[in-house]
């Protein structure tokens, strides 16, 4: 799943990630090789230990963020967290926690990217493009499988930040713009 909605309300959408089954996987598997290298060795302690924590700060650089993104139009700003374990281990701070915050009004669109995902295959992820030529995406990480599942994401911010409308208002816009220049050159004629 890409993300959650942990709640939705007509002035605020908040949405959450936590790691998926391949990152928690992952973690697991890097971690059992250290146990195991570090129990079955016969090196000295020192050695048992660098294997111990070697593998698990490879395990945990490899665990996937835990993002949020809150969209609030009382505040009318975005606030996109994350926390990073691996960042998080290796300052031994606050420098695991990351926060973009972008006024809502500058939201021009949200689209759905593939993204190649290193040895899987495609993922997917959304990204919100600013009326400044800037772009962020919602997740630091894309989701594999199924495409449908981020677009329904993406459709549901898009019906919140009510961006359909601006969109069909800026179509009638250029449609009607047409209009008159082809009278006007029906008349010229």
């Amino acid at each position: 799943m890409y993300m959650q909605v942990e709640s939705h309300s007509n002035t605020c959408l908040h949405l959450k990630r936590s790691p998926g089954i391949r990152s928690w996987s992952i973690l697991v598997g890097i971690s059992s090789f250290g146990i195991a290298a570090a129990y079955y060795s016969e090196d000295s302690l020192g050695w048992k230990l660098f294997y111990l924590v070697g593998c698990l700060f490879v395990a945990a650089q490899n665990l996937d963020e835990w993002e949020e993104a809150i969209f609030e139009k009382d505040s009318g700003k975005v606030y996109l967290k994350s926390f990073s374990l691996y960042k998080k281990l290796l300052t031994f701070s606050r420098a695991g926690h990351e926060q973009v915050v972008v006024p809502l009004d500058e939201i021009q669109a949200v689209n759905v990217e593939e993204l190649k995902v290193r040895y899987f295959g495609k993922g997917h992820l959304i990204v919100l493009r600013f009326g400044t030529g800037f772009s962020h995406p919602l997740t630091q990480n894309a989701v594999m499988g199924c495409r449908s599942d981020v677009e329904a994401m993406a459709n549901l911010i898009i019906l919140f930040l009510e961006l359909n409308e601006l969109q069909i208002d800026e179509g009638l816009e250029t449609s009607s713009g047409t209009d008159v220049s082809d009278e006007d050159q029906a008349k010229d004629k």
